[in-house]
């Protein structure tokens, strides 16, 4: 669920720089303390709980070489597929930094009141993820554990540290795409992976990046409302410079073009189902009543989804001619 670098090849616009004045950090987060508890109620009720291990065949597993004098792992021990098999260690690495994301935003938005409510619920939500897919995967023993647990301990020696400028309204408009990115990934990781219920764990993890994806989509809908020069500016700056948290994983550039080629992510998916349904959903492009910051970051917004949808249409070309080369070799074996 990510967006190889050799794909980001639209320039982002310069950005202007934030307003001197207008809303702190702090004035908005007490402003929209009443939102986020509304849609903490909200999410709440429309939660449902699962259990991580009611989708991992533990039947399947067994002990590896090492101290238990086990079977080594071997490739062909699993059903799953070479794009699933990339794709879920790519999520699952991601999924592992969850105690450096937690940290990036209960030190923006506070551990007190809805906020802190909200951020321990989100941090409780997002753990489960990051354990069903390792018991997944080890249990089946569709990746090598060895090379897992390396890769883990690579990426998280890292930690994770935001992209975009540390403002309050650059982490929610960050958010907001972000989960539903994630939100994609997983559902099409499921679909490619070769395994049904493999498809059914990823299916009730995206499910949970929806809800997520929803909350941060109206809160920030209520910071356009309250501060829309601001809140357009920040949407303008993680758009035009987005990348996943997991850019940061060993061996990302190779494993993301992988994910591309395979439709599990890229610049189409990325275009069509990530930026533009929240961006509908918020009216970005229709706001009116900007000041010039506000219209400046609007515009450059504009250019940038003109040239994504180009540089988009180019990459569908290319790979659907080599998926094409690869069906005519694979024929004439």
């Amino acid at each position: 669920m990510t967006i190889a670098p050799e794909q980001r090849t639209v320039p982002a616009p310069a950005a202007a720089p934030l307003a001197t004045t207008g809303w702190t950090d702090a004035r908005l987060i007490m402003a929209l303390e009443e939102v986020v508890e509304t849609e903490l109620n909200r999410h709440l009720k429309v939660a449902k709980e699962w259990m991580p291990h009611e989708f991992v065949p533990w039947s399947q597993g067994r002990d590896f070489d090492g101290v238990l004098g086990g079977e080594a792992w071997a490739l062909d021990q699993s059903q799953v597929t070479p794009l699933g098999r990339v794709s879920l260690v790519v999520n699952l690495l991601t999924e592992d930094n969850l105690p450096s994301y937690h940290h990036e935003i209960a030190s923006m938005f506070g551990r007190e009141g809805a906020w802190g409510t909200w951020v321990h619920r989100w941090t409780a939500e997002e753990g489960r993820h990051g354990i069903a897919i390792r018991d997944y995967l080890l249990a089946t023993r569709a990746v090598d554990p060895v090379e897992l647990e390396r890769a883990r301990m690579s990426h998280m020696s890292e930690g994770f540290e935001s992209d975009n400028a540390h403002s309050m309204l650059h982490s929610v408009a960050y958010v907001a795409f972000q989960e539903l990115a994630t939100r994609i990934s997983h559902r099409n990781t499921g679909k490619y992976a070769g395994d049904p219920l493999c498809d059914q764990l990823l299916a009730k993890i995206a499910n949970d990046e929806n809800l997520h994806m929803v909350f941060y989509r109206n809160l920030l809908k209520a910071a356009l409302e309250i501060a829309p020069d601001q809140a357009m500016r920040a949407i303008a700056d993680v758009v035009t410079d987005f990348r996943m948290p997991g850019h940061g994983i060993p061996g990302f550039e190779r494993a993301a073009a992988q994910i591309a080629i395979g439709g599990v992510y890229n610049l189409r998916i990325h275009h069509d189902d990530v930026l533009q349904p929240v961006l509908r959903h918020l009216k970005v492009m229709e706001l009116g009543g900007l000041g010039p910051e506000g219209l400046l970051a609007q515009q450059q917004l504009g250019a940038f989804l003109d040239g994504l949808d180009a540089q988009a249409t180019k990459f569908d070309e290319r790979q659907a001619a080599l998926l094409a080369r690869r069906a005519a070799a694979a024929a004439r074996k």
